[in-house]
């Protein structure tokens, strides 16, 4: 059985990532800009889970050079990625039962 292309990604993609990607990919018509929004997602969600493992690790705080206590990096890894998966979900406009947003226009929108 042949595998459909559109269901590989082009970067490395933890498991579950991979998964949630061919999943996303076969239940939606998407073309080939919308997958590639969609990789990206996956790609933010699993830095979102890197970091977060970090940070159960090591802690919210890390002390620099100096000693004095900092916000540790991947604090900012993890928000930024955060925002960015949610701000691509909205692009590929997936639920297509809630309210019209008044934001910029999204991709996939069908009006």
């Amino acid at each position: 059985m042949k595998r459909d292309k559109r269901l590989r990604t082009q970067g490395p993609l933890s498991a579950a990532a991979a998964r949630w990607y061919r999943q996303i990919a076969g239940e939606y018509q998407l073309e080939s800009h919308h997958l590639r929004l969609l990789e990206a997602a996956a790609g933010a969600w699993d830095r979102v889970q890197s970091a977060r493992a970090i940070l159960d690790e090591e802690g919210l705080c890390t002390t620099d050079r100096f000693g004095q206590r900092r916000a540790h990096p991947m604090a900012n890894v993890e928000r930024d990625n955060k925002i960015l998966f949610a701000r691509l979900l909205r692009e590929l406009n997936l639920d297509d039962d809630g309210p019209d947003d008044p934001r910029p226009p999204r991709v996939g929108r069908r009006d």
